[in-house]
């Protein structure tokens, strides 16, 4: 899996479209190969963005759990410490 495309499952407050649409983005980008699609490709690059993320979230509407919500700032605090010792000199 791409490493920008984050979990959105089970947060509180819940993934915005603005989230959501962003992972659909990425998404597309890493099957298809571009970042910026050309001309001759934008509407069906676009189109695909916009199926990915009603796609996305209806499953996040659907999926149900019996987990506490994560915190986004914690789970954050963990993703930057990760880094942090990851790329430690």
């Amino acid at each position: 899996m791409c490493r920008n495309i984050r979990s959105l499952h089970n947060y509180e407050p819940p993934a915005g479209e603005s989230e959501i649409r962003d992972a659909a983005l990425q998404y597309v980008r890493k099957i298809s190969g571009s970042t910026k699609p050309s001309q001759a490709n934008s509407a069906v690059f676009e189109r695909a963005v916009e199926e990915v993320t009603l796609a996305t979230a209806r499953l996040l509407d659907e999926l149900v759990t019996a987990a506490p919500p994560k915190d986004r700032d914690l789970e954050a605090a963990k993703r930057r410490e990760r880094s942090a010792q990851r790329f430690a000199a």
